[in-house]
């Protein structure tokens, strides 16, 4: 490690700015993942700074809501458009294209919207408030998700240099949804089906990458909160060094996130 602030693990604050943007692409990654690519003029001067960053994604499910979405800041009465958090998948600035990949599970705002959604429509974002920047001071990474967290995996893998190694464990529903990874590090992806194995039982026997290792996990928030405590007190992961989030919750109405 060193005294350098910025070659630490550090967050960086941004300025929160709302967004109306226009679909330009549609693609279907796999029978459950579909991306939107994004563009237009306000998108100029985006910034995010992590993979793993989130941004608001703002929806109207109701009249109220459609009013607030129209004219920000003067609605009297407080009423908010739903907000959905996700994941920045792509940035490309020359181009002028965001890409954000969306979970297809059939219910919720973002999830619904993403179904329907066709070149021409726009998305109203915001976002993201702050990065949790993790420069590259480690040897190897260990990457632990599911469908949710593919597009932040995606982007870390995307953004590692040759010299590192990258362990990823990812949970889906079915082999369909195994989507090539690419990275310049070097790097093993064990896909875990979700109805044929145990992903605690995986995590359970996975031998941990050599030197100095960082951790990331975002799952289920059960699920999330049992695989810290195996990594941390079964496998001897350090926990200044293991970001752990919950992407979603079981059993809950609503469960957009990506």
């Amino acid at each position: 490690m060193t005294d350098n602030p910025n070659a630490t693990i550090h967050r960086v604050n941004h300025e929160i700015k709302r967004r109306c943007l226009q679909v330009l692409r549609v693609t279907d990654l796999t029978p459950r993942m579909r991306r939107i690519t994004l563009g237009g003029p306000e998108l100029s001067g985006f910034l995010s700074m992590a993979s793993d960053d989130h941004i608001k994604l703002l929806f109207a499910c109701s009249p109220q809501e459609q009013a607030a979405l129209n004219n920000p800041g003067l609605d009297p009465s407080g009423v908010k458009p739903t907000m959905r958090e996700y994941t920045p998948r792509r940035i490309d600035d020359v181009a002028g294209e965001l890409d954000i990949d969306f979970v297809l599970h059939g219910d919720g705002p973002a999830s619904t919207w993403a179904a329907q959604a066709t070149v021409g429509q726009t998305l109203n974002i915001a976002g993201p408030r702050s990065s949790m920047v993790v420069p590259d001071i480690f040897d190897s990474y260990l990457l632990i998700g599911d469908e949710t967290a593919i597009p932040a995996i995606a982007r870390r893998l995307e953004e590692l240099p040759a010299t590192r190694n990258a362990l990823v464990v990812i949970e889906v529903e079915n082999a369909l949804e195994q989507q090539p990874l690419t990275s310049p590090a070097n790097l093993q992806i064990i896909w875990v089906q979700r109805h044929q194995q145990d992903l605690l039982e995986v995590l359970k026997h996975l031998p941990l990458p050599a030197g100095e290792l960082y951790t990331w996990v975002a799952l289920e928030k059960a699920l999330t909160r049992q695989a810290k405590r195996l990594l941390v007190e079964d496998k001897g992961v350090q926990e200044d060094r293991l970001k752990a989030v919950a992407y979603w919750r079981l059993n809950e109405d609503d469960n957009d996130n990506a």
